[in-house]
């Protein structure tokens, strides 16, 4: 995969203006609308520090914020100020994305010069429902305004926006079309490391799936198990209760209740096709907890079904999973085993990321949830790897083909 797409090493940037995409989405504080994570930001320090080094003229293109919801909406000016004194250098901010005060901006840069433009998500073209409602081919975005006002002022462009590399709008699959393109550094990583999980893992290879997005957990879990990437799959959180449901063990009523109120009636039929497919691969707890009178209290299997909302899972499957994790090689963590936020529910969460970070394993894990927890437990330099990706590494564990994965292959011959 890596050698199908260009690198930084493949071009000579000094005195070339280089349009580099990253993704440093990030979660703002709703009074002073400045970054309050700067997970994002930093890892896109390389990419950035090497262009800069290398005497390019580096133009950085980000977007902040989703337009349907309008969640974290936001300037990239505080950005900019914050890669300014990550990097110890000027970083230039210019309050447009394409217009004349942009494009003249970036015809001013000197080598070694970096700036950030606006929030590509002020332009009508990088809209959610642009891309969504009218699904235009790489070379339709090629023609879209945002390209053909930018493209034209560069070299080179690089896309180091791993976490958004499963959508398709014009900066992250136009510019490849008419640029010769290359993936950052953080890009390159993220590639290697789930490449490692995906096409040769070391043996045994587990993957802990649990969390409430049950159908991320579905779609890894049945590509896995059908590719043979994954030789078992402990189940924990809602992906558990359901698969419990699946082999006829009734929860109780609060617990199926809400299954239901969450719409997801229809995996515990997909979970008896896995199950039966797979059903030697697929490791369930023994037990479960629940929160009662602000106390935590555990109930094995065979005394369901609860009164209570299972919330976790209980000791004995901690002590079951920690003994199938202490003797993998490979861990893939997606998704806590309950309500970690809770002091009576996060027992499962703790004690299974702590045991993944001194098993010695290969271990990955990304998305909101997960970092969340290993944030919470101080476990972040414990893993080998913690991937910027959500919906994008769920997809690319999944064996789906990214669109921008796709267009810089596609940009890497045209332009070989």
């Amino acid at each position: 995969m890596i050698n199908e797409i260009n690198t930084l090493d493949d071009f000579n940037f000094k005195g070339k203006t280089v349009l580099c995409r990253f993704d440093m989405n990030s979660p703002l504080d709703p009074d002073t609308k400045k970054p309050r994570d700067i997970t994002r930001i930093k890892s896109s320090l390389p990419t950035i520090k090497e262009l800069s080094q290398k005497g390019a003229k580096t133009v950085i293109l980000i977007h902040q914020g989703g337009d349907l919801e309008y969640q974290n909406y936001g300037s990239t000016k505080p950005h900019a100020q914050i890669l300014s004194k990550l990097l110890d250098i000027e970083v230039k901010y210019i309050d447009d994305v394409c217009g004349p005060c942009a494009q003249e901006s970036i015809k001013n840069l000197k080598d070694g010069q970096i700036l950030m433009l606006e929030n590509v998500r002020y332009i009508a073209e990088e809209l959610t429902l642009f891309e969504t409602k009218l699904n235009l081919a790489p070379q339709e975005q090629a023609k879209t305004l945002v390209v053909r006002k930018l493209a034209s002022l560069a070299d080179y462009y690089v896309c180091d926006a791993f976490a958004a590399s499963h959508r398709s709008q014009p900066t992250l699959v136009g510019m490849q079309e008419v640029l010769p393109s290359a993936m950052g550094r953080l890009f390159e990583k993220e590639i290697f490391a789930l490449n490692r999980i995906l096409q040769n893992p070391q043996r045994p290879c587990v993957y802990v799936l649990g969390g409430a997005k049950i159908e991320d957990a579905f779609l890894m879990m049945t590509s896995a198990l059908k590719k043979g990437s994954a030789d078992m799959i402990i189940a924990t959180g809602l992906v558990a209760n359901i698969i419990c449901l699946a082999k006829g063990i009734s929860l109780g009523t609060p617990s199926e209740e809400l299954i239901k109120k969450k719409n997801l009636t229809s995996y515990i039929q997909k979970s008896k096709g896995i199950l039966k497919d797979h059903k030697d691969k697929i490791i369930l707890p023994d037990d479960f907890a629940f929160s009662y009178n602000s106390s935590r209290k555990e109930v094995p299997i065979s005394q369901l079904p609860s009164e209570h909302l299972l919330a976790d899972i209980g000791s004995l499957s901690i002590d079951k999973f920690s003994e199938i994790i202490k003797r993998s090689k490979t861990v893939f963590f997606n998704g806590p085993a309950g309500v970690f936020e809770k002091p009576d529910t996060e027992h499962g969460t703790k004690s299974l990321l702590n045991t993944i970070a001194k098993s010695g394993a290969f271990s990955v894990t990304g998305g909101g949830d997960s970092i969340a927890a290993i944030n919470k437990y101080n476990l972040f330099d414990k893993f080998s790897y913690i991937s910027t990706g959500g919906g994008a590494l769920i997809r690319y564990i999944s064996g789906e083909d990214l669109p921008v994965v796709m267009a810089l292959k596609k940009s890497t011959m045209r332009f070989r």
